[in-house]
């Protein structure tokens, strides 16, 4: 069988989507679509809008045969890392080809840019670690390389949009397991990664969050079975954890938080000051961020603060080791069935029979349960379905 990749998050899934879905389908001519979705906690670090299991029959009613979930130690990450994750567990689950949608939707630029900067890796190394010294952040010090190397229009590829910066490592991932997929890309249609504009019937995610969030209609933006999944679920927000992570920062002992994971520089104290002043997680991170930490970064931070994420527990897990199943078709249970025995790392369906590898998981899944002001039927489902659910079956 012929199977075919895609990295989503889907939070929530819309239109876009769906064309993301239909093309990679043409593009690779696969019979099988696998989706590797992040779970609970996003890789902007926010909290998902709506639980993994919702997320996960989005895909599976339109057109997606399998869903496995990105852990925790991946999902959470700045790109490369993110990217890394999601590759491996393509190539391990035997996947031909995998496809993504770009500002660019061509796949040449992305091959070209990636052997480009493969060369000069040692001189790109260099200038990010001495601008990065000077203060700013590393997106920024990469860009600022990139343009110190090569001209600000030397590369074939423009990496200041954030679908080609994720197509980029997806592609860099997959040269160096050795290119065993066939990499695809298609040109992202209709509004930004951030516009929060509709442009015709495809809206950003963004911005159909900020719709949602402001109780204005999102009629026509999203597949009508994915807007009914999305309207009978609570939706989470950052607000929702404020009063935990607050806690989490005012009673932690500071040695422990400079040992979170993303904390460094002695910003700890510069946190807790915040959190005491602030009785919003809007006007704490606009308090916190500068130039040097993005909003995005901060993000990560707290989410990693949330789940109490040490750099020791994140740094040991730097390969793939295993891979959980969500949700499957017919057609995805056939191809699962046709490569199980060969797969390198362990299929994991049911949370009792892989506890020991997704304790992370497990332990943001229970943090995610525990948003404030989201009903408590709601929590304590979640909870029971991390633990007893199998594998959803469309």
């Amino acid at each position: 069988m012929n199977a075919a990749g895609i990295v989503v998050e889907y939070n929530p899934f819309h239109n876009g989507h769906l064309y993301h879905i239909n093309e990679t389908r043409r593009l690779s001519n696969a019979d099988t679509l696998i989706a590797v979705m992040s779970g609970s906690f996003l890789q902007r670090g926010e909290p998902a809008l709506v639980d993994k299991w919702t997320r996960t029959a989005m895909a599976l009613h339109h057109g997606v045969d399998v869903v496995v979930e990105l852990p925790y130690v991946f999902s959470t990450q700045k790109a490369e890392t993110f990217a890394k994750g999601a590759i491996q567990i393509l190539h391990h689950l035997h996947c031909q080809s995998f496809c993504f949608g770009s500002e660019d939707g061509r796949i040449e630029p992305f091959l070209e840019t990636e052997q480009k900067l493969h060369d000069h890796k040692k001189q790109l190394g260099a200038l990010i670690r001495a601008f990065m010294k000077e203060g700013i952040s590393y997106p920024a010090a990469q860009t600022k390389a990139r343009h110190e190397l090569f001209g600000e229009h030397g590369l074939p590829l423009d990496l200041s949009k954030p679908n080609n910066i994720l197509g980029f490592h997806y592609v860099q991932e997959n040269t160096a397991l050795g290119s065993p997929l066939m990499p695809l890309s298609v040109l992202r249609k209709g509004a930004g990664f951030h516009d929060m504009q509709a442009a015709g019937s495809i809206a950003s995610a963004t911005a159909i969050r900020s719709h949602l969030f402001s109780n204005r209609p999102i009629d026509g933006l999203m597949p009508d079975q994915a807007a009914s999944l999305l309207s009978s679920r609570p939706l989470h927000s950052w607000e929702h954890y404020w009063p935990l992570l607050r806690y989490r920062l005012i009673s932690m002992p500071t040695e422990r938080l400079a040992a979170i994971y993303e904390v460094e520089e002695g910003i700890e104290g510069r946190l807790i000051q915040a959190a005491l002043q602030n009785d919003s997680f809007h006007s704490f991170m606009e308090q916190v961020k500068t130039k040097r930490y993005t909003w995005t970064r901060l993000q990560r931070m707290m989410t990693h603060i949330l789940t109490d994420t040490d750099k020791a527990t994140m740094q040991s897990h730097e390969q793939v080791s295993y891979i959980r199943l969500l949700g499957m078709t017919e057609t995805g249970r056939a191809y699962i069935r046709s490569i199980k025995k060969e797969l390198a790392v362990p299929l994991i369906s049911r949370t009792a029979s892989g506890r020991h590898l997704l304790e992370l998981d497990v332990k943001a899944s229970r943090v995610y349960a525990a948003a404030s002001g989201i009903p408590e039927h709601d929590t304590a489902s979640l909870l029971e379905q991390e633990f007893s659910r199998p594998p959803l079956l469309l």
